[in-house]
């Protein structure tokens, strides 16, 4: 493409009746250059041809399967060929959905913020934290429920997160605020939801779930799937529990860190001013939600329970959450049921409870009945009178021993 002087000097020799041969030879370029350029009487810019796009008139088509696969684009370059016939690379489909994929990130960063009435909504969420106990450190989970109207904070830590930690936390939360809420919003967790349909929204709750939410008269309520800022108050609230309650803390036992948290809640999280509601949580719940709370007077607790099914292992054992309780030898090999209740362990074996143990908070620890090693061979008898005579019960604490302990009991093994 010349420049716009080497234009006007070919229109000028044109005119001098140059022709268009000697032009081309003496300005060093191709005749029929010189022709175009006289033709169009001056200069013209440079005019990309235009060439029809592999993809022109799908672009409400785009725009829909990009909504519905969630901007995957190598999906929708199969569709195409499937269903439109039309082959084409995975980079050519992903610049025709650039802009689209645009719209729908802002959308799914866009949130409208909105305000619940006194009583109607807590929000629940759990969230993990490294946290040094004891001179160790140890994986803590927290729970946190939040009052939609008030923002007020109850925090529980728990060593896992299945399905009797989420009731426990729940009426222990109900307990402390003195009432029920309408409904009670959380997180799409395995322990409570057993599907979500992201485009229909139909949940199905887990059954014991719906049995806890109609004892104590509320309505369970998923947030959308990968929408959790839909529960944003708990969400902003595990992150201050993390940030002011726990960071940078140690604590020397368990029980210090539960009674830090309860603390914590009750001298700064109540008494905090609230960047959004500008009022303290406390105030705000005194004056105009405790009232709107159901009561919980003469309700018991639900005592979530748990049931599952283990084999009697050759060390006379099942294992449950990391710890091992003793089952009478001649089981071994045996499918027992074990009921997780109450605080106690109760193993089954048919229509027969074949032993009891008190649940033990650590791990790889061993609850051991000695009488459940009666009999066996190996097994020291005037060991297992010892310690059946003695003032430790079976069902007492007393009895969780390290694995260390666990052969000098039996005797060096079978």
């Amino acid at each position: 493409m010349l420049e716009p002087d080497e234009v006007s000097a070919i229109l000028r020799l044109n005119e001098l009746g140059w022709g268009s041969k000697r032009i081309a030879r003496e300005l060093g370029i191709s005749r029929n250059t010189v022709k175009e350029y006289i033709a169009a009487g001056g200069w013209t810019p440079y005019r990309q041809p235009q060439r029809k796009k592999a993809l022109e008139g799908q672009e409400s088509w785009l725009k829909e399967r990009l909504r519905q696969h969630r901007g995957n684009a190598d999906v929708i370059r199969q569709e195409l060929a499937a269903e439109k016939g039309i082959v084409v690379c995975l980079r050519t489909v992903e610049r025709a959905v650039q802009r689209y994929r645009q719209e729908l990130a802002a959308e799914a960063r866009a949130t409208v913020r909105f305000e619940t009435a006194p009583g109607k909504q807590l929000q629940i969420d759990f969230g993990e934290r490294l946290v040094e106990i004891g001179g160790a450190k140890v994986r803590v989970y927290l729970f946190v429920a939040t009052l939609g109207y008030s923002r007020r904070h109850h925090v529980r830590a728990f060593r896992n997160e299945r399905q009797e930690n989420w009731f426990d936390g729940l009426e222990s939360a109900f307990m402390k605020f003195g009432g029920v809420p309408e409904e009670v919003l959380f997180d799409n967790a395995r322990a409570l939801v057993v599907e979500h349909d992201a485009i229909t929204r139909t949940v199905v709750f887990n059954d014991k779930l719906s049995a806890f939410a109609k004892h104590w008269g509320f309505r369970p309520r998923a947030c959308a799937p990968y929408r959790a800022r839909t529960k944003g108050k708990t969400e902003n609230g595990v992150g201050y529990v993390k940030r002011n309650a726990i960071a940078g803390r140690a604590f020397p036992s368990w029980d210090a860190l539960e009674a830090h948290l309860e603390a914590w809640t009750r001298e700064v999280a109540d008494l905090r001013q609230h960047g959004t509601t500008g009022e303290p949580p406390i105030e705000r719940f005194r004056r105009a939600e405790a009232q709107a709370l159901k009561p919980i007077v003469g309700r018991p607790p639900f005592q979530a329970a748990r049931e599952v099914i283990r084999r009697v292992q050759a060390d006379c054992a099942v294992e449950i959450d990391g710890n091992a309780y003793s089952v009478p030898w001649r089981l071994i090999g045996e499918m027992v049921r074990v009921m997780i209740a109450d605080g106690l362990v109760r193993i089954h074996h048919g229509i027969h409870e074949v032993a009891v143990h008190p649940i033990c908070a650590g791990r790889r620890r061993r609850v051991v009945d000695p009488e459940h090693f009666a009999g066996l061979t190996g097994f020291r008898s005037n060991r297992a009178a010892a310690l059946a005579g003695s003032s430790v019960a079976p069902h007492s604490p007393a009895l969780l021993r390290p694995l260390g302990e666990y052969e000098a009991i039996v005797g060096g093994g079978f």
